[in-house]
């Protein structure tokens, strides 16, 4: 049974490098793309934002010596190539897809606009969201929150390399707690790490949940559309 109709699936580039830690390994790529690809065929509607940190951070620059602006427009460069990559990937498994860029950047693919997104969906497109917000300072986080707010999807779900959310990091305390479920406003109380303040502000005032779960192990982007407990609910 489909829990959700829309999603906005937010990916990790640097999961993208695989073993050699920065790059694109054509293995996680591909390991990704089948998910996707997977949820697709059952007519759930997939908006993708992708990070770039495989590639580039700003943040990273500005401590290298980078200007800090010019940092993050070279980090938001580096989504576009990850959603590229994706893209490619995607139609290597026969799927429809489209890249939409956060400012002028063609013919890497259109501008975004929301009604372009948002039609794209119904047609059955997966789409993925690069380029951040457009605007320095703000991480993909952030523009996974404000994409999920303006196409209206039911949830964003964040894959990563951990099974949710924990009281500590549990791969340096054994001990550590995951919760099945949690609010935002433990999630500040508790100063857990989930997302960047920006993006959670906004999700908690959009009333937007974020899933949290392990997009390294296969099939499990299927378990969270048919409803399974595996990560955790962050929600107001």
């Amino acid at each position: 049974m489909q829990k959700f109709k829309r999603i906005l699936l937010k990916l990790s580039g640097e999961s993208l490098a695989g073993a050699s830690k920065q790059g694109i390994d054509t293995q996680p790529l591909m390991h990704y793309a089948n998910q996707i690809v997977e949820i697709s065929e059952l007519g759930i509607e997939i908006a993708v934002v992708i990070g770039g940190g495989n590639i580039f951070r700003g943040f990273k620059g500005e401590k290298a010596g980078f200007d800090r602006v010019k940092g993050d427009y070279m980090g938001m460069l580096a989504t576009m190539i990850n959603g590229l990559a994706l893209l490619s990937a995607l139609e290597d498994l026969g799927a429809q897809a489209e890249v939409l860029t956060a400012f002028y950047a063609e013919p890497v693919g259109e501008r975004y606009s929301k009604n372009r997104a948002v039609n794209a969906l119904k047609q059955g497109k997966i789409v993925i969201l690069t380029g951040g917000t457009g605007n320095p300072f703000f991480t993909t986080d952030t523009g996974s929150a404000l994409r999920a707010i303006e196409i209206n999807a039911d949830i964003i779900l964040k894959g990563t390399r951990v099974d949710g959310v924990y009281s500590d990091d549990p791969e340096k305390n054994p001990d550590a707690i995951k919760y099945t479920s949690i609010s935002f406003d433990e999630i500040y109380e508790k100063d857990l790490n989930v997302m960047d303040m920006t993006a959670f502000t906004m999700c908690r005032e959009n009333n937007m949940p974020v899933y949290i779960f392990n997009m390294d192990v296969p099939g499990n982007l299927l378990k969270v559309i048919q409803g399974e407990n595996i990560g955790t609910m962050v929600h107001n």
